[in-house]
This record gives C-alpha cells, structure tokens and sequence, in this order.
C-alpha cells in the first residue's frame, strides 16, 4: 500500500466533494471512510484511476451517510443526481482548500487545526505536539472546528496570514516529524507566493528554502541525526540557499518585517558560515530579540538563550534559559547542551538522559541518548 500517494490524493478528493455540495466535516468522514477502504481493497485490486475510484467511494459514503440523517432529507435529490464513475479532473485543489479551511467562522487556531488534520494529513498527536498543548486538547479544539463548519458551505476564503501558519507548520512537521510534508508545503508556498502580494509570504517561502537546503546533511547513513555544528556544509544546497537569500533579501527591501523573514535572516546567517565556527551569533541573537518583539513565544526565547550561550558564554546562555518555563519542549536538552560547553558533564549527561525520555521523535530520542552515553563515557575513563 502506497501510504504517500494516499496522502498526496486525499485534498484533492475531499475538494471534488465539498464542490459537489457536501459540508466539509460530512465530506471528510465520507474521505476518510474511502482511505479505509481503500486500504482494504487496493492491495488486491489496485485500481487503474486511484483519484478517481477514492472520488467515488466517498462520494457514495456521503451519499448514505446523508440518506441515513433525517434531519438532511432535503439533500435527497442530489441521490439521483450521482455523478457517474470516471477519471477525476487533474485540477490541483490543495491550495485552494488551505483556504476554505480557514473560514471566517473560525478562530485562527482552530482554522490552522481542522487544515492540518484534513488536508495536511497530520494525526491530532502531531499537530498538538506542533502547538505544545496535550492531546485530549487538540482533539477538543479540531472537533469544535468541525461542529463549527458542519452544515456551513465554504465559499469565503480565509485570510492570507492564517494559510501561511498552516504551511509552515506542516513544513515543520514534515521536516522534522513523523510525515514527509515538507516538499508539498515548499509547492504551495510558491503557488501562494506567486499569487499574493504579501512579503511575509516570500518570507515564509524563504525561511523553507534556507532550512530545506540543509536537509540532505541532517541524519547520518544509519538516519541519526546530525547536529548543525558537525553537518558537512558541502552537502547544503546552494542553489536553494540562493534562492532563498534573494526572496528573504527581496521581501526585506519592502521593510513590512513579520516574523517568517525575522526567521529566514536567522537560517541566512547559517547558511552563510563557511564553518559552525565562523556563525555571526551575535547578529543571530538581534534577529531573535527581533523575532521575540514580534511573537511573544517561548520557543523563540528558547533559541535565543542557546544562541547567547554561543555568542557570550555557556553562562549567559543558562542565565537567559533560567528565565523560562522549564517544562517548555527541548528546555532540557537546551541545558544539556549549555552545561556541557561550560564543563559541567555530570549534570550535563543527566539533562540528556532526561531529555531522550521526553523527546517527541525517535531520532530525536536515539541522539539525546548517544549523548548522555558519550558523556558518560569521558567521565568514566
């Protein structure tokens, strides 16, 4: 079973059935019931037009679902009006869906939740994890979203700003998740880059571009992860790194400054290091006193506090980490880091022990492992 092509199928199908008339949260049951099936089915009988039979079979599951609600018999007419079975338009839908998604009648949080569980194919655990809130919470916020839309008909496209917070945290996700979203979310910022005029909307394109170009040296052959001090920058991409720099340069020049170019300059800064040593962190540290104006968040604090350890010592870097939350994401391994550069390798291999057993990602969890291992190692000899 080709799980990708699935996925890369799944907006276009649920756009053919919010087109024909379905509300969307009754469209996404019907979607979701065709993938079931067609993970029963496709094995045995793989079917010459995949778009086009997952079109169908959903299309009948609404059309039961909606005989069955009483409440909806006035939808019985579009019954005889089936559409017949065939090959299914080639239109790519995605983008326009991202869109309908974020409805006016949502709140922006609650837009960017219902998009990412139903055209961006992330599982409710992923998407809480992307907005650090416990599970049960997310499952609560995306079913309120689809009660909200339930019945409404989605013909008001929602707002730029609120598009791009999805594209960028499917691209998150598809980096450095469980799903490879992020070439998907890199072909609709350009679409929507192209058709918008709003520089945060190269900043974003940007900011994929500059991280996306490092990604070949990320993990090592066995899939370990590789950290950004000892990637083999001869394996960056550095026609996407031009790219990038000329779109983050260009949407600069326009001095409309958001927080998608506040953090493309910081990944323009990296990419522009011959060496990890040669990194200008102190310009990286005024881009995220920038980015910390213009958010708020306690993420960006964090990567702050790891690049003032770099430009003014390990202490400096605890004395910013000490300011926030410890039960933020990564708080520990940030610590374990810092208090390695400053000589403490006994607290050290016990933050990266303690880190490894909160990371979300196993490639995450094996490294922070490798370094509490490696730490004890050196203490032992």
């Amino acid at each position: 079973m080709d799980e990708a092509l699935l996925r890369s199928l799944t907006p276009g199908v649920l756009a053919v059935l919010v087109r024909r008339g379905a509300d969307f949260a009754a469209a996404e049951d019907a979607v979701q019931d065709a993938l079931v099936e067609a993970v029963r089915v496709w094995p045995a009988e793989p079917p010459r037009d995949p778009k086009g039979w997952l079109v169908t079979v959903a299309w009948r599951r609404f059309l039961d679902a909606t005989r069955a609600d009483t409440a909806r018999r006035r939808r019985e007419d579009r019954v005889d009006a089936e559409p017949a079975a065939g090959p299914a338009p080639a239109a790519d839908d995605t983008l326009q869906l991202y869109f309908l998604c974020a409805h006016p009648s949502l709140t922006p949080s609650s837009a960017v939740a219902l998009t990412l569980r139903a055209v961006g194919g992330l599982t409710t655990r992923q998407i809480a994890q992307a907005y650090l809130v416990p599970e049960a919470t997310m499952a609560q916020r995306i079913s309120r979203a689809k009660r909200t839309v339930s019945g409404v008909r989605l013909d008001q496209p929602g707002d730029v700003a609120t598009v791009l917070r999805v594209l960028y945290l499917v691209f998150n996700e598809g980096y450095s998740g469980d799903v490879d979203l992020a070439a998907e979310a890199i072909r609709l910022t350009r679409q929507l880059a192209a058709r918008v005029d709003h520089p945060e909307a190269a900043g974003l394109l940007a900011l994929m571009l500059l991280h996306h170009a490092r990604r070949a040296a990320r993990t090592a052959p066995d899939g370990s992860l590789v950290p950004l001090a000892e990637q083999d920058r001869g394996r960056w991409d550095t026609g996407l790194i031009a790219e990038g720099v000329g779109i983050l340069q260009a949407a600069l020049a326009r001095d409309r400054l958001g927080e998608f170019q506040a953090q493309a300059a910081v990944a323009a800064l990296h990419a522009d290091a011959p060496t990890a040593q040669e990194t200008d962190w102190v310009q990286i540290v005024e881009w995220y006193d920038e980015l910390g104006r213009l958010t708020d968040s306690p993420v960006v604090r964090l990567n702050r506090a790891v690049a003032v350890g770099e430009a003014d010592g390990p202490r400096a870097g605890l004395a910013a980490l000490a300011e926030l939350d410890d039960s933020l994401p990564r708080h520990t391994a940030v610590a374990a880091y810092l208090h390695e550069r400053d000589g403490d390798l006994e607290t050290a291999a016990r933050l990266y022990a303690e880190a490894a057993h909160r990371a979300p990602h196993l490639a995450e969890r094996d490294h922070l492992t490798r370094q509490a291992a490696r730490l004890n190692t050196r203490r032992d000899r």
